[in-house]
């Protein structure tokens, strides 16, 4: 597996950004995308989030492995916000918080935030979604099943990111009417999965401020190095390929899925991760 730094930018006008970077499907490490001036940046503590949304109770999710035959994770526990902000500030766990809309239940946390948005206006602000971690955790190695493009902003702690394009999907044995691979990409396992070997992709390792471009469709694998939180917003394909992609997702792969799999059963499940095999293994004669 090769992995090369993603670049960071700051200062860059809207049309070096579309050109360059966004046009392209090239990630890159912003500097400047949300404007330091935020008041996010002083006013956003765990005290604070405790203070406001402590009593909350929110769902919780850890190692994905026993969730690899479905396209989305179970819940492995749920507790109230604050307890859970107390556990990542005292020792590491695999819990995390995924997707969690805080701005809907607090709206003024909008108001918190500056964009220097460089897309012309096709970040959807109006819907963020915080992720907390604790260190040590990780999410699987997947890619958005909207195929949206992800702006991934950190705001306490820092997070280590892989990325790898779409086109690396055998290689990274993705299961057929899924969008995760089952192959572990942190303590890969070559002899039963030897494609891996043949990723090339990019790393990128972000700390308060930064803003990570994750293009539509791009493979993510995310570790976080130390306890945090992040904040993401979209901007929608403007590949029509991509768009038709996410619709098909959402509306049709995924369900369809969900039916096999109550139908068959692990029946299901094998056959996925044998057809998975079988591209990986075809893939690889590329590279032989």
């Amino acid at each position: 597996m090769k992995l090369k730094q993603v670049d960071r930018k700051s200062g860059l006008t809207q049309k070096e950004f579309t050109e360059q970077y966004f046009n392209k499907g090239i990630p890159v490490i912003l500097e400047d995308f949300v404007s330091k001036d935020s008041p996010a940046f002083k006013k956003w503590s765990y005290d604070y989030f405790k203070e406001i949304a402590g009593d909350h109770v929110i769902e919780l999710y850890g190692k994905e492995d026993s969730s690899n035959d479905r396209a989305k994770s179970a819940p492995v526990a749920r507790m109230k916000f604050s307890e859970y902000l107390d556990l990542i500030e005292k020792e590491p766990t695999d819990l995390r918080i995924f997707l969690f809309n805080l701005m809907k239940l607090r709206p003024e946390l909008n108001d918190d935030l500056i964009y220097n948005d460089l897309t012309g206006g096709k970040v959807l602000k109006w819907l963020p979604f915080l992720f907390f971690g604790g260190e040590g955790s990780s999410t699987r190695n997947h890619f958005d099943i909207d195929m949206s493009n992800v702006f991934i902003t950190q705001y306490k702690g820092t997070k280590r990111i892989w990325l790898f394009p779409l086109e690396q999907s055998d290689l990274m044995y993705k299961l057929p009417y899924n969008f995760h691979g089952i192959a572990n990409l942190k303590n890969p396992d070559l002899k039963q999965y030897p494609a891996l070997q043949y990723l090339d992709g990019y790393e990128a390792e972000i700390h308060p401020g930064d803003t990570l471009l994750m293009p539509s469709g791009y493979w993510h694998y995310i570790q976080y190095v130390t306890e945090g939180f992040s904040i993401s917003v979209r901007a929608l394909p403007a590949n029509p390929m991509d768009k038709w992609r996410g619709f098909r997702n959402l509306v049709i792969t995924r369900n369809f899925d969900n039916t096999m799999r109550k139908i068959f059963k692990d029946k299901w499940y094998q056959y996925k991760i044998d057809r998975a095999k079988q591209r990986a293994n075809r893939a690889l004669k590329k590279y032989r």
